[in-house]
C-alpha cells in the first residue's frame, strides 16, 4: 500500500497585497478631481477688480446719462433731455471740433514718425542703445511733468521765445493764440508718443525677412523704393494697430491742453475738448453729473466708432 503524497502548501496571497513591481518601473500619480469652481477662485482678484474700477463706473455713468443727477443730489430720470441739450449747447461743439482736429493733426504724425525713427534705429551700429533710450524717455516720463516743461518753453518769457527774438523773429503767442496753442498741445502728444509706437514698429520690422530687401536692392530699388514696396506692406498691419490706438488716444486728449491751455481752455475756452469739458461740468459741489455721464457715452460711442472704421478699412483691403 502506498502511502499518500504529502501535500504541498502554498502561500496564499491576499487580495490587500500589492503585486510585485518590475524593476524602474515608475510610481503612478494619482490625479485628484478638481471642483468646478476651482478656476473662478483664481479668476476671482481680477475679476473683481475689473467690475468695481470698470463695469461699475460704465454702467453707473450709462444710468447717471438719463437722468439730471448732481454731485450732492440723487437727481430723477429725465430720459433724453441731456442729450437734447448737447445739441443746443456751444461748447459742447467746440469741444468736438477741437478733439477731432486734435486727432486729424496727429494721428497721421504718429503713425509715419515712429515708422521712420524705428527704421533709424533699428541697425546694430555702436551707440544705438543710447539713442534708444534717448528717444523712449520722454514715453515714461510723467505728462504733469512734460507738461510743464513745454509751457516754460513756450511761454512768453520762455526759451523759444527768447532765441526768436534774439534772431529778430520776435515773440510769438504759442499759448495765447487760439490755434498755436492747439497745435502746440499736438506737438507736445506726438513728442511724448513717439518712442511709444517706435518700440511697436521695431518688434515688426525684426520680423520682415532680409531677403525681401535683398532682393529689390538686386533689382535696382533704391531706399526709398524699398520703403514703400517691402517696409510698409510688411508692416502694414501694425500702422493699423498704431492708427487704432492713437486715434482713440488723441480723441480723449486731455493732460496736454489742460496743462497748456488751463482749466478754461484757452481764451473764451476755445481749446476746450470733450473730455476736459465733462471735467469741468461735472466736477465741483455744483457739478452737472448727469449731464457730464451724457457727453462721456458720446465720446464713448465715437471713440467704439473709430476702433470699427479702422478695423473695417484694413478688413476690406486685406479683401
Amino acid at each position: 500500500m502506498t502511502s499518500p503524497l504529502p501535500s504541498v502548501k502554498t502561500p496564499a496571497t491576499s487580495p490587500a497585497t500589492p503585486s510585485a513591481k518590475p524593476a524602474g518601473a515608475r510610481p503612478v500619480s494619482r490625479v485628484r478631481r478638481q471642483l468646478p469652481t476651482s478656476p473662478w477662485l483664481f479668476a476671482a482678484p481680477g475679476l473683481l477688480v475689473v467690475g468695481i474700477f470698470i463695469l461699475y463706473p460704465f454702467a453707473s455713468t450709462l444710468v447717471n446719462a438719463f437722468t439730471d443727477r448732481r454731485t450732492l443730489i440723487p437727481g430723477t430720470f429725465v430720459g433724453l433731455d441731456n442729450f437734447r441739450e448737447l445739441l443746443h449747447d456751444d461748447m459742447f461743439w467746440t469741444g468736438l471740433r477741437n478733439s477731432v482736429l486734435y486727432m486729424v493733426g496727429v494721428v497721421p504724425a504718429l503713425v509715419l514718425l515712429p515708422l521712420l525713427l524705428a527704421l533709424l534705429v533699428q541697425k546694430n551700429i555702436p551707440g544705438i542703445t543710447f539713442f534708444r533710450s534717448a528717444f523712449y524717455t520722454p514715453v515714461v516720463a510723467s505728462i504733469v511733468v512734460v507738461g510743464l516743461i513745454w509751457v516754460w518753453l513756450l511761454d512768453e518769457r520762455g526759451l523759444v521765445n527768447a532765441v526768436l527774438e534774439a534772431v529778430g523773429i520776435g515773440r510769438v503767442g504759442f499759448l495765447s493764440d487760439q490755434w498755436l496753442l492747439l497745435l502746440s498741445a499736438m506737438a507736445v502728444t506726438v513728442w511724448k508718443g513717439l518712442g511709444y509706437y517706435m518700440i511697436i514698429y521695431l518688434a515688426a520690422l525684426a520680423n520682415v525677412p532680409r531677403e525681401l530687401h535683398e532682393a529689390a536692392a538686386v533689382d535696382g530699388a533704391g531706399a526709398v523704393r524699398r520703403f514703400f514696396t517691402v517696409t510698409v506692406p510688411a508692416v502694414r498691419s501694425t500702422m493699423v494697430l498704431v492708427a487704432a490706438l492713437s486715434s482713440v488716444a488723441a480723441f480723449k486728449v486731455f493732460s496736454e491742453v489742460y496743462l497748456m491751455a488751463g482749466p478754461n481752455g484757452g481764451p473764451a475756452g476755445e481749446d476746450t475738448t470733450l473730455v476736459m469739458l465733462v471735467q469741468r461740468t461735472g466736477t465741483g459741489l455744483t457739478g452737472r453729473v448727469g449731464y457730464a455721464s451724457a457727453i462721456s457715452v458720446v465720446v464713448f460711442v465715437i471713440t467704439v466708432a473709430l476702433m470699427l472704421l479702422v478695423l473695417r478699412a484694413d478688413r476690406k483691403e486685406d479683401a
